[in-house]
C-alpha cells in the first residue's frame, strides 16, 4: 500500500503545506514528511487526524492507496508508431498524470534541431537521461554536455528555467528520461 503518495497528492491538491497539515493534525512536520515518503506508518488515530486536517475521508485514502498499481509492464508491441508534430519532438509518457506522484518517466523522440525545455514548477528534483539513439545536448544551468548513444547523465537540483535538451545532430535522437516530482 502506497499511503504516503496518496496523502501527498491530496495535500498538494488542496494547496496545503506540510506545516499546515502537521499543525492541524497534532504531529510534527518531520513525521508527516516521513509518512508521505512511506518511511513511517501512522497509527489509525494519526491517519484519521491527518485526513481530518485535510478535510478528507480516511477510508477513501486507504481505498485509493490499495488501488495503486505496484508494477506496470508496457510491452514493446503495445507502443504505437510515433508521429512527430511540427514541434519536432514527441514525448511518450508511460503513465497518466494521476499515476505520476513521486516519479515521472518518458521516452522522447527528437527530430534534428528540435529542443525540449525543462519541466516547469519543480524545485529540488533529480533527473536521469539515457540516450537510446543518436546524440543530444543538455544545457543544465551554466553547464553544457553532449550525451551520446548509450550515455547516461544524472543531474541533481534541476533548474527548469535554465534547462534544455536539444538534438543538434542530423538524425533522429531517442532519449529515455526519468525525473522526480
Amino acid at each position: 500500500m502506497n499511503l504516503g503518495s496518496v496523502l501527498r497528492k491530496i495535500r498538494k491538491e488542496k494547496g496545503m503545506t506540510l506545516r499546515m497539515v502537521a499543525e492541524k493534525s497534532g504531529i510534527s512536520e518531520g513525521f508527516l514528511s516521513q509518512v508521505e515518503n512511506d518511511v513511517s506508518s501512522p497509527s489509525v488515530a494519526t491517519l484519521v487526524n491527518i485526513c481530518n486536517a485535510m478535510a478528507t475521508n480516511a477510508g477513501e485514502v486507504i481505498s485509493a492507496a490499495e488501488k495503486n498499481e505496484r508494477l506496470v509492464v508496457i510491452r514493446k508491441a503495445e507502443w504505437m508508431d510515433v508521429e512527430i508534430p511540427s514541434s519536432g519532438f514527441v514525448t511518450r509518457r508511460f503513465f497518466s498524470p494521476e499515476s505520476r506522484e513521486v516519479i515521472d518517466s518518458s521516452v522522447m523522440a527528437m527530430e534534428p534541431g528540435s529542443a525540449i525545455p525543462g519541466r516547469k514548477n519543480l524545485k529540488h528534483s533529480q533527473e536521469i537521461l539515457c540516450v537510446l539513439k543518436g546524440t543530444v545536448e543538455l544545457v543544465c544551468g551554466e553547464e553544457t554536455v553532449n550525451i551520446f548513444e548509450g550515455d547516461v547523465v544524472h543531474y541533481y537540483w534541476s533548474m527548469p528555467e535554465k534547462q534544455v535538451i536539444t538534438n543538434k545532430s542530423n538524425s533522429l535522437a531517442v532519449v529515455a528520461w526519468v525525473g522526480t516530482l
